[in-house]
């Protein structure tokens, strides 16, 4: 008898506890392509003792409960799991992806495609066919389950985010015929969050992981998908060791970029295929308002204006008198401030300086004040550079910022191990100007800006790790101003100045999709970067500028974007 209870429990446990209501997809004897080998279950169903697949053969809705009325947001998000098109198997994702967006006021439903591939057909067909269906069925019962025909979203993971990206670019190609009036609602949806999109590249479009793991001149974007004027704003999420590669996300988002689409671009360092960020998704639709109107901006300076956490402040010149290289009458003094935390966590040293376009720059302004705080509240050490500016004359616009940045490496690193700190655990971090700056920082160490004067020179002047926020200056079309085709052009290079050496060191980006120092530096650094095996973090913010995070709504990835840095260092 017990044995049976304990049988009977895993058999139970083995099925998600949703209870939802299942709607079928096609009308009984309409369904397009159907062939015998095909089911339509998840895996903890389709594994489960006494599994009988003639039972499933239908695709299927499964809807969940309603969202509470106080917290309803007018929205509905399809689940779609991911499986190769061989299965649905991602239950614990729908679970939590039900879980998460229905207490923020949405309205989810689980659809259910039929795998596994089909015989004499794309992958995908049967998959897009169920899909198309899916999304009309859903708009139809807009009225009846209150929420917005045109709030229709899906969330997806690998397989299921390439049908997922078919659903968000090829809604004017019909999968199928039509078969009754519900075929005469538009198909089309208006987000998406698409979690490691597998097979999107031509390397990998035939069902397998990215064969040369989505690089090549020859290698882009499946020809399967159209972009076609139906395409909806998408937030990509990726890890950098995916084997069905990351590459592909970024193809995808460049070319949003080039149709002035919104996108938020996502990738992980480290992570392989898995689905990651789901707040990243969420802070994307509430940018987006499809979780209703934002909430005012706040001023950045206004959320942190404290010291508490700093124990000791120490100011200190650059360089020695009458030592410093390049001098010029117009420019400011250089100097570096020690910001000691009051309970210090880490050896590691958090170098901040701000942008200002090689002008000028602010160390107590809104680039640099705030991080320093938040760092230190994290017990982080941090040193604030200010550098020469504005622009020398006769000299390229970032050489004497170079030479003070390099300094400032050098004089930290003499002065580690006599704080307590490791010499060896050094990152920088700089706003546009000041990203250009940094990846300067990051990729060039091994050039010297100047001739040694003295010990302290001795030392190198490399990082372990760089912070680009919203980098500037970065390609081709944008050397020295804004970017004149927003970095979507064919045929761009990087700033000469990024050497790109062997002692190029990971780095975290945070950028704004709608940014005129445009977001594709920042994703090409990405991309060199993960060619040269240096794995990077990547984040974009849809429809957010430069200076995203001057001002920003609470819960926007603009004004959590701080935490991505600390999430970043956490281990540092």
């Amino acid at each position: 008898m017990k044995r049976t209870l304990i049988l009977l429990l895993v058999f139970f446990c083995s099925f998600p506890l949703w209870g939802g209501e299942r709607e079928n997809i096609w009308p009984k004897g309409k369904m397009p392509d159907a062939q015998p080998g095909q089911i339509a279950a998840m895996t903890s169903e389709s594994g489960a003792p006494g599994f009988k697949p003639d039972k499933h053969r239908m695709p299927y809705l499964e809807w969940f409960e309603a969202p509470a009325p106080d917290v309803d947001n007018d929205v509905c998000m399809i689940l779609i799991s991911g499986g190769g098109y061989n299965n649905t198997c991602d239950m614990k994702l729908i679970d939590l992806w039900h879980e998460r967006l229905t207490e923020l006021g949405i309205q989810c439903v689980n659809f259910v495609y039929r795998t596994p591939r089909p015989e004499g057909l794309p992958i995908y067909q049967t998959a897009w066919e169920d899909g198309q269906r899916a999304v009309r069925l859903v708009r139809s019962q807009a009225a009846k389950r209150g929420f917005n025909p045109d709030k229709i979203g899906v969330i997806s993971m690998s397989a299921g985010s390439h049908l997922g990206l078919l659903l968000a670019a090829n809604s004017q190609t019909p999968a199928y015929q039509r078969i009754d009036k519900i075929d005469d609602i538009p198909c089309n949806i208006n987000w998406g969050i698409l979690n490691a999109p597998a097979y999107v590249t031509t390397d990998a479009e035939d069902g397998t992981k990215a064969t040369r793991e989505g690089y090549g001149p020859d290698v882009t974007l499946s020809s399967v998908f159209t972009f076609d004027e139906k395409t909806c704003p998408l937030s990509l999420h990726h890890g950098g060791q995916d084997p069905y590669s990351p590459n592909g996300s970024v193809l995808i988002y460049r070319q949003l970029r080039k149709m002035g689409i919104p996108a938020e671009l996502h990738l992980y360092p480290n992570k392989k295929h898995g689905a990651f960020g789901l707040e990243r998704g969420i802070e994307f639709m509430r940018q987006m308002g499809f979780l209703g109107p934002l909430e005012p901006e706040v001023p950045l300076m206004d959320r942190f204006t404290s010291d508490e956490d700093r124990a000791e402040f120490v100011r200190e010149a650059l360089w020695p008198e009458g030592k410093m290289p390049c001098p010029q009458e117009n420019q400011c003094t250089p100097y570096i401030e020690w910001h000691i935390p009051a309970n210090r966590k880490t050896d590691a040293i958090q170098i901040i300086y701000a942008g200002g376009g090689y002008e000028h720059n602010n160390p107590d302004g809104f680039e640099v004040a705030p991080a320093r705080r938040y760092l230190n509240a994290m017990g982080i050490t941090v040193v604030v550079m200010k550098y020469r500016t504005p622009r020398p004359e006769g000299l390229a616009k970032h050489t004497t910022a170079w030479q003070d940045l390099q300094r400032c490496i050098r004089l930290v690193r003499s002065q580690a191990a006599s704080r307590g700190l490791n010499p060896d655990k050094i990152g920088i971090m700089g706003s546009s100007a000041g990203g250009h700056l940094t990846l300067m920082g990051v990729t060039s160490s091994r050039h010297n800006s100047y001739r040694p004067i003295d010990e302290i020179d001795k030392l190198p002047c490399n990082v372990q790790w760089g912070i680009g926020i919203y980098p500037a200056y970065v390609l081709s079309d944008g050397f020295n101003e804004h970017n004149t085709t927003d970095g979507n052009a064919d045929g761009l290079y990087f700033a000469p100045e990024f050497s790109f050496d062997l002692d190029t060191a990971p780095m975290l980006f945070i950028h704004g999709d709608a940014d005129s120092w445009a977001s594709m530096g920042s994703v090409r650094v990405w991309e060199k970067m993960r060619a040269m095996g240096i794995q990077s973090e990547l984040h974009t913010l849809a429809l957010r500028p430069h200076c995203f995070q001057l001002t920003a709504s609470p819960g926007t990835g603009s004004y959590t974007w701080l935490d991505r840095i600390g999430e970043y260092l956490k281990d540092k």
